[in-house]
């Protein structure tokens, strides 16, 4: 489990097409020295094990349902991610439940900043984001979403697109930095939501969440 807090960012230092995967080298200076063989780690909001590590470079493959759900499959060398190690039991929860379990790719839409003339190192930003369809009955305004693996707040919901507000640290020590417009995006649904809706959906009595919900959805 996650909590979209980003550590730091790394950069795709490698990419090898094999037989039925996809291996990625992800370039984690800092990140790498932390993680052992067999380790969970998440990179721009997906979950995946490190197979080889030899620092700073940490080696993981891509399943063909990665590539197909993730924005993963049409990443390049060189590339700048997201990066965050799964949270110990009992530490605080500074962002919301993030699973790096990617619901599918939205579309990078705009990144402006709320104060045009300010250093844009320290003005706060409007990130516009296209939500994929599979996603858009989660939306909840001042709900959580995790975008590119970063726990952020719906400030807004048209139905289509989510508008949030991006603090200057936030855009500056994660990747929403060097997006553009059309690129696309991992996007995670609240997973408590998810299960509300669910629930909802099965049957008409008050919703209640029990021990047995939380264990089935990995808590």
């Amino acid at each position: 489990m996650f909590t979209g807090i980003i550590e730091t960012t790394g950069t795709v230092a490698h990419l090898e097409t094999r037989s039925g995967t996809t291996r990625i080298a992800v370039s984690a200076p800092g990140l790498a020295e932390r993680l052992h063989l067999g380790d969970s780690f998440a990179v721009s909001g997906t979950c995946l094990t490190a197979l080889e590590i030899t620092p700073p470079l940490v080696f993981a493959d891509l399943a063909a349902e990665t590539l197909v759900r993730t924005s993963l499959g049409r990443i390049r060398t060189g590339s700048l991610v997201n990066l965050e190690l799964p949270t110990p039991a009992g530490a605080p929860l500074g962002g919301h439940i993030v699973q790096g379990h990617v619901d599918g790719c939205g579309e990078f839409v705009s990144l402006e900043p709320i104060h045009p003339d300010a250093d844009p190192l320290l003005t706060d930003w409007w990130l516009r984001i296209r939500v994929p369809e599979n996603t858009r009955s989660f939306m909840v305004e001042k709900g959580s979403i995790a975008i590119e693996g970063i726990s952020l707040t719906i400030a807004a919901w048209d139905g289509q697109i989510v508008s949030v507000a991006i603090l200057p640290h936030t855009r500056n020590v994660t990747n929403l930095h060097v997006l553009k417009a059309g690129d696309l995006v991992n996007v995670e649904a609240d997973v408590m939501v998810k299960l509300a809706v669910e629930r909802a959906g099965a049957r008409t009595s008050d919703f209640e969440l029990s021990l047995e919900d939380l264990v089935a959805n990995g808590y």
